[in-house]
């Protein structure tokens, strides 16, 4: 795996996984059925820590890639075990006794957009939420502003957790094209999700017209009011900043995110990485191209910035009726045309 160019988080998160399964089998691997592979699986998506059904084929994979390996002549593992142990290992995992791979299922149901009426409320009462412990002279002032103004930047770029979490100041710089943006044109994402286990990847990210506000924010955060307050800011380049430590986690961010989620009464299906859905959503209600949309997110893939849209029933209507005007233009002209 190291030969392949997996990272080795990647790499220790498998091997992790095959002893998961050799455990729950309580066999070797030359022994391994096809029928412990069904077993492992149906325990793993029950019970109260169920997973998802991406999570049960990465498992899938994972243990259908070990066995590749093992079964491979080139190896030399099938002869040693047959001599040694009269027996061989074999390939366990088949397409009939795992989850099959469709982009549907690769965004569960139950995830969305936020509408921007919902957007408004929630970013009302961080605001609320921040000028509420300021005014009590609370701490927790300032880790709310922290946490409010991240929850702005991962929405006005379109970050991932992780990707948001690991940012420094000094990624941000102007673009060269829109001098208004100052010095805040841009963001280099250096820890972008990876292809397969082979390590972040990175990517820039625009500011476009629909988030420019983002630039006062950020403004007003790296100044002597925002990150500086921080005893620890001038530990770490990061952007944000700890009360104790380097740099912010994504768990505290996930704990602020659900507590301004209950008191704006906003239903629980909203999850922090929705902020990623809607910034996709609304570039497209926008009338974005897809194709800038899907680079300015990091997909390798269009059918995956497609299962993150959930356009809005007003943009729909809007389209539709568009549309009927244009056909009425068309037809109006093509009878004008006859006439004369």
């Amino acid at each position: 795996m190291l030969a392949r160019g997996l990272g080795v988080p990647f790499i220790q998160s498998s091997c992790s996984l095959v002893s998961r399964f050799q455990e729950h089998s309580n066999e070797y691997p030359w022994a391994w059925q096809p029928i412990h592979v069904d077993e492992f699986l149906a325990d793993r998506r029950t019970g109260p820590k169920a997973v998802s059904v991406s999570t049960l084929r990465a498992n899938a994979g994972t243990i259908r890639a070990f066995c590749y390996y093992v079964t491979d002549e080139r190896y030399g593992w099938a002869a040693f075990c047959s001599k040694a142990f009269n027996d061989v290992p074999t390939q366990v995992v088949f397409e009939w006794n795992t989850p099959r791979h469709k982009t549907d299922d690769a965004v569960p149901s139950g995830r969305r957009s936020f509408t921007q009426a919902e957007l408004q409320t929630f970013f009302d009462t961080c605001d609320d939420l921040v000028d509420r412990e300021f005014a009590k002279g609370s701490k927790r002032w300032l880790p709310l502003m922290r946490d409010s103004t991240a929850f702005k930047v991962c929405y006005a770029f379109g970050l991932r957790r992780r990707e948001l979490a690991m940012l420094d100041y000094h990624d941000f710089g102007p673009n060269p094209h829109v001098n208004k943006y100052r010095q805040y044109g841009a963001v280099q994402v250096r820890y972008a999700k990876g292809m397969a286990g082979s390590g972040p990847r990175r990517r820039t990210v625009l500011t476009v017209p629909e988030f420019e506000w983002v630039v006062d924010v950020l403004e007003h955060w790296l100044s002597p009011q925002g990150r500086e307050q921080f005893a620890t800011a001038d530990r770490s380049a990061s952007l944000w900043p700890s009360e104790r430590a380097g740099a912010t986690g994504i768990r505290n961010f996930n704990r602020t995110f659900t507590t301004v989620r209950e008191l704006a009464g906003l239903p629980t299906e909203l999850k922090m990485h929705c902020l990623r859905h809607s910034y996709v959503t609304h570039l497209l209600e926008a009338g974005y191209d897809p194709m800038f949309v899907q680079q300015q997110v990091g997909h390798a893939y269009s059918s995956t910035t497609a299962l993150y849209t959930s356009v809005s029933a007003d943009f729909k209507q809007k389209t539709i009726q568009r549309m009927i005007q244009q056909r009425i233009v068309t037809r109006d002209e093509t009878d004008a045309r006859k006439d004369t």
